[in-house]
């Protein structure tokens, strides 16, 4: 019987590996939203992120997880940041430190701002969990787009990353 059990946890584990792996969330189709959010940490977010403030897709944009020792200079001379458009439209939010932290201070920084529609920029790997996070931390009034990062990510990463959703699914269960 125990036997039994512990197959049927390691088969349901491994289909939702499998499924974690072959379908990793798209980009996401061009729409209006209030702003977008870009949590640091993969290649890529942050061009895909000032991509969507140069088409006009948003007013403006968060990005989440700064280092705190980052200067808005610095970031405005790294991806090429006209300095009329850091002042008006581009926030760097030091306070998040990791996925659960973004989550806090995107909702925040939502609030604050009275958005009511975003776009999540983060890489396909990790939208998943980025989501997730969010859904548990905003209004059920604030619309997410998301928006995945095309990326190549090792076989290590992805097992990596569908065990940290693994473990924030259950945290979102249990209320931590």
């Amino acid at each position: 019987m125990i036997r039994h059990i512990i197959s049927a946890f390691f088969l349901i584990w491994a289909l939702g590996f499998l499924w974690f792996t072959v379908s990793l969330p798209q980009p996401a189709e061009e729409m209006t939203t209030d702003a977008v959010i870009v949590p640091t940490g993969g290649a890529g977010r942050i061009a895909q992120g000032l991509e969507v403030l140069d088409k006009g897709l948003a007013e403006r944009m968060l990005v989440s997880g700064v280092d705190r020792e980052v200067r808005p200079e610095e970031f405005a001379a790294q991806f090429e940041v006209e300095q009329a458009q850091m002042d008006c439209c581009i926030t760097l939010g030091f306070a998040a430190v990791d996925t659960r932290s973004n989550a806090a201070e995107i909702a925040q920084w939502v609030e604050d701002n009275e958005v009511t529609s975003l776009r999540l920029v983060t890489t396909d790997w990790h939208m998943r969990r980025a989501a997730g996070e969010l859904d548990r931390t905003l209004p059920d009034s604030v619309t997410v787009v998301r928006d995945a990062v095309p990326s190549e990510p090792s076989l290590t990463s992805l097992f990596l990353e569908y065990h940290k959703l693994l473990a924030s699914w259950i945290a979102g269960l249990f209320g931590f």
